[in-house]
This record gives structure tokens, sequence and C-alpha cells, in this order.
């Protein structure tokens, strides 16, 4: 599939998606200089365990790798520690804060985002963590020891699962929140409150509709007050807010930016020769339209199929979205994406922790999740959930009452 490109291929950003990008070149032929411009002493890897397996202690991170640290020498990947300043699409250079000027043929920003700021007095107290590195979560190792006092601010999915492996690690949790139940805001309230069940049985004191305001504490952290004036004592703190799409560097490039970078169906800019792929990428689905997503599946598989851009594919990016997330020893499965919807269909048990939910909107299946249900959407092909996914990627407008009965077959609706 490679085609001769003259000069080389650089990429700005050493995380899942950079990393892809580069051995999917390799893999499909492109032999010429390829850079990876890395802010992060790490090699690429996925992130799902900094809140699992490696926060508890239970698993490394040599199996979340994208490939072994001297594959990228054998495969004359070109390592460059540095922070980018900007891009000069005129010139075909990529602008280093060091001074220096690295040129392009083809540029893929994998720039990834950073935790959004969380700005409240105290924010900078020792005791008070963010985690999105390594470093970050080795910190909270550190300090996370059995009978310790933990507070998680936020409850999307980072902040759900610190909270339950912090709980499993013995730590007293206290998990507060503006919404009504963890995840709430992204499964909605039937599919948050199971959670919030889950949470409160395995011992998470959650305190919902609230938000932290300040931290104290002499020389580290005490304390947080939360808005409606509660003074909840604590050795620890992690905030889990969300995260920002790092698009700074293309400030004055011409690289169309909105709630990230914004790329059409094959991953590229509006700029010619720019590509970008993963958290930062504000993509135009073919099925969902513009959605920037923050997930490690995307995030792996938009830099494999940016790659392949890179290369002169026209082959749109049509990755049916899924994400999974293990807390305690429940498992919860996604497929789609439906930041709206208007109905939510459940065939299963709420009480039992063990359905199928389907989200339409305006008719039309656009999502599924499963809780210790519906199997792996990309492993477990008729299972209940990859039949979800054909019928969202035909458009399709299933009757309810269908939905919900245990005896239809999703795959005839």
């Amino acid at each position: 599939m490679a085609k001769r490109v003259k000069g080389p291929m650089v990429i700005v950003g050493a995380g899942l998606t950079g990393g892809t990008a580069a051995k999917e070149l390799r893999k499909q032929g492109y032999a010429d200089e390829l850079l990876i411009l890395a802010e992060e002493p790490s090699f690429p890897f996925g992130r799902p365990p900094l809140t699992k397996g490696y926060l508890r202690g239970e698993e490394d991170l040599s199996g979340w790798m994208v490939a072994p640290p001297d594959w990228y020498k054998a495969h004359q990947i070109q390592f460059v520690p540095a922070r980018v300043a900007g891009v000069d699409p005129a010139a075909k250079q990529v602008h280093l804060e060091s001074g220096d000027a690295i040129g392009y043929a083809r540029l893929l920003l994998a720039t990834g985002g950073r935790n959004r700021h969380f700005d409240a007095p105290g924010s900078s107290l020792p005791g008070v963590h963010q985690l999105r590195t390594i470093a970050e979560c080795d910190g909270i190792k550190r300090v996370a020891k059995t009978g310790a006092r933990a507070v998680v601010v936020g409850s999307g999915f980072i902040g759900s699962e610190v909270a339950a492996s912090l709980r499993q690690l013995g730590l007293k949790v206290t998990s507060i929140m503006r919404g009504k139940a963890p995840l709430d805001a992204v499964l909605g309230a039937e599919v948050g409150g199971v959670f919030g069940a889950i949470h409160r049985a395995a011992g998470i004191e959650l305190v919902v509709a609230d938000e932290v305001v300040r931290f104290e504490g002499s020389l580290r952290l005490e304390r947080v007050v939360t808005k409606k004036g509660r003074r909840i004592a604590c050795d620890l703190a992690i905030v889990a807010v969300g995260i920002e799409p790092n698009v700074e560097i293309v400030k004055g490039s011409g690289v169309a930016t909105r709630d990230g970078i914004l790329v059409d169906a094959t991953c590229r800019t509006n700029v010619a020769g720019i590509f970008a792929a993963g958290d930062v990428a504000n993509h135009l689905h073919p099925i969902f339209g513009r959605a920037r997503v923050e997930h490690y599946n995307n995030a792996e598989k938009m830099g494999a199929a940016a790659a392949r851009s890179m290369l002169g594919s026209r082959t749109a990016y049509r990755y049916m979205h899924s994400f999974w997330s293990d807390q305690f020893e429940h498992k919860l499965e996604y497929l789609g994406h439906a930041p709206k919807w208007d109905r939510l269909v459940i065939r299963g048990s709420l009480a039992e922790r063990k359905f199928v939910g389907f989200y339409l909107q305006a008719g039309k299946l656009r999502a599924a999740v499963g809780l210790n249900r519906g199997g792996d959407p990309e492993l477990d092909k008729n299972g209940e959930l990859a039949k979800a996914g054909r019928l969202i990627a035909k458009g399709a407008r299933p009757a309810p009452r269908l939905l919900a009965d245990e005896d239809a077959d999703l795959e005839s609706l």
C-alpha cells in the first residue's frame, strides 16, 4: 500500500495513537524516515491499567505496550524527546521549543489531551493528585495504603474506576460528583443508578449533586470542602474531571480546530499533508457525524487508519466506537456513540445487574451498553452487543418492545 513519499513522516505524540500509527506505517511497507516527537519518557502504551490493574499492583504494563522498546530501533523509528511549539505548513516544518525545526512530508498530530485544570484553592497542596501518566499513577500507589482516606473528585470512567480500585486496596473512599450517580452523564440515570448501588455496596460513600470548592491543609492535604458545605477529612484526593484536547501547537497554522482538531472521515485536516487522530481528533464519522472520542479502542484503531491515509488511502474511518470498564467484579461494554438520546430500552434486569440497554434518538438506535451481559462486541460476533452494532451501522429503527423482548432475536429486527 505504501507509496513513495520524499522526506520524513513525523508523528507528534508518543501515546497509543502515535505508536500504533508508526507500527502501521511500517506494516504497510513505508520504509523511509519516520520520527516520533515525544514529551513523555515512556514508549507508547495503553492507559487502561492506570486506573485498574497497574494501580492496584496486580499487573505491569508490558502487555499494554504497542511494541517492545527495542522494536522501534529495529524498525528504524526515531524517538525525539521534544516539546513542539508550533507547525508551519507552508515550510512543512514542525518547530520545537528548543528552537530547532524538523521538516516533514506528512505530519500526524496525535497530541492527545491533558487533564482539565481544576481551579480550586488548595489544588496544589501535596496529596492532591491527577492521573494520566505512569508517574502520576506511581505517585498515587505510594500513598494508597490500606485504611487511608481518599476523596475522588468526578465520577466519569476515570473517577469511578479509580474509586473502585482504591476501595479494593482497602482505602476509605468518598466519591464527590455533580451528578446524581457515577457515569450518569454518559450512561443515563438508570444505568448510573446501578453503578451507584454497586459502589455503595462496596463501601464507597457517594456525595452526589455537589462539588469540591476548596482543598485545605497546612503542609499537605487534610480535607476537602464542598459547595454545599461538607468538610471531608482525607489523606489524598484524586481529581478526575475530564481532559482537554491538546491543540495549542496548531494555533496560527491554519489547521481548523473546534473541540479538538477537525478532521474529515479519513483523518485529514483542512491543511494538505497534515492528519490527526486519537483523543485530539474531532472526526467526521460516517455514521455518527462529528465526534471526539477519548477511549482506548478509538486511539488504537484511529492511529492505524490515519497511518493508511498518510500513505494515500481514501477509505473512511468507520470504526463502530466501543469501550469497556471493569469495576469490582462487574464488566461493562459499550458500543456506538450516543451523546444524546431520548429513550433507553432495557433488556434484562437492572436489579440483578445483568442487562443490555439500547439508546435511541428519534427512533434510531445509536448505542448499546451491556453490564455483565451482551459479550465483547469485538470478540463475540454473535453476542447481543455485536448484533446491536450491526443494527446501528445500517441505521435501524427497531421497535422498542422488541428490543426489550428476551425472545426477539436482535439480528432479525
